[in-house]
């Protein structure tokens, strides 16, 4: 990189992610700035840059990963395209971000990775929950043995088709040569990789998969179990064509539970025999933030590892692919 108190990014692919989720916290977080951005769509790319006041953009990926100003990149696009923009910033020897998942399947995720670690350059990967408070909090709970000895971890989670699934519209996020799980591949990658970050890596999984409604062809019912390395049992739903949203986390202990959803803003609950404590952390408006402030305590101020890596992406990826019966 060209100055390690000032980090420019260039951002491939500024989609709906990026203009609160993400692209803001980039801006936001002191040393880093949003440079250049890439979008095939010129009038939208135009768009997008003056709204967001960034200086330089480009229709052509090639020419913002090789631009000498741009010391890092930030791949903000649909998974099936990880793969080939990632191997090309690993080849311009610049730091990276991906979008969860890290690609649609392990194979692919690996080949990334080892493209990274191979040439000792830092690589991130979108699974911010990893670092909000809110999640760190339940990490403090367990390390405190607030609920005893982790006996088995629970995630349900359902939703309703919407509009676009009941028109059997084009989608990507269930066009299984993207996403094989459809949903399951775009939110449960969310909540697998926190309970990996919860209660450490998984050695065996197993998991069934199908389709029910016939709204898509990518995989709508999925369940799973699982054990981790550390003895902790898990199991997990999900269902895409239920009548309700439905997104319930339990962690069970010797002495007690802890209780929450993944993806809503709704209190944290702690549940042992003699109290029950709810506790509410709110999310910040640009909800990728933290996780972007850990990436600059790594690449700038060097004291610190972040959570949310190739290698820790990567084994998420395997659990994905495990329970949609990708891997035998």
């Amino acid at each position: 990189m060209n100055n390690t108190t000032q980090i420019k990014w260039g951002i491939i692919g500024c989609g709906n992610v990026t203009e609160v989720k993400s692209g803001p916290a980039y801006k936001l977080v002191d040393g880093f700035d949003v440079t250049a951005v890439m979008r095939r769509d010129l009038d939208k790319l135009k768009d997008y840059a003056k709204r967001h006041k960034i200086e330089k953009y480009y229709t052509d990926a090639d020419a913002l990963i090789n631009d000498p100003e741009i010391d890092a990149i930030y791949i903000a696009t649909p998974p099936d395209s990880h793969l080939y923009y990632a191997l090309k910033v690993a080849e311009a020897g610049k730091p990276c971000c991906i979008e969860k998942p890290l690609a649609p399947s392990y194979e692919d995720s690996l080949k990334v990775e080892q493209a990274f670690t191979e040439n000792n350059i830092p690589l991130f990967v979108a699974y911010y929950r990893r670092s909000l408070p809110r999640f760190e909090q339940i990490r403090d709970w367990l390390k405190d043995e607030e609920i005893g000895t982790i006996r088995h971890i629970n995630w349900q989670l359902t939703k309703a088709p919407n509009d676009m699934d009941l028109s059997k519209a084009y989608n990507w996020r269930t066009d299984p040569s993207i996403a094989p799980g459809g949903y399951f591949d775009d939110l449960a990658s969310h909540g697998l990789d926190l309970i990996i970050h919860l209660l450490g890596d998984i050695k065996e999984v197993q998991g069934m998969s199908t389709n029910q409604q016939g709204l898509y062809g990518a995989k709508d019912a999925i369940t799973a179990c699982w054990l981790h390395e550390t003895g902790i049992t898990g199991s997990g739903s999900w269902n895409f064509g239920h009548h309700e949203r439905q997104d319930r986390l339990e962690i069970l202990g010797s002495k007690g539970k802890i209780s929450c959803a993944v993806f809503a803003e709704e209190p944290l609950v702690l549940e042992t025999l003699d109290k029950k404590q709810e506790l509410f952390i709110e999310n910040p408006p640009n909800i990728q933030l933290y996780h972007v402030e850990n990436m600059k305590k790594q690449l700038i101020e060097k004291n610190f590892a972040h959570p949310s890596n190739g290698k820790t992406a990567t084994h998420t990826s395997w659990v994905m692919d495990k329970i949609l019966g990708e891997i035998v």
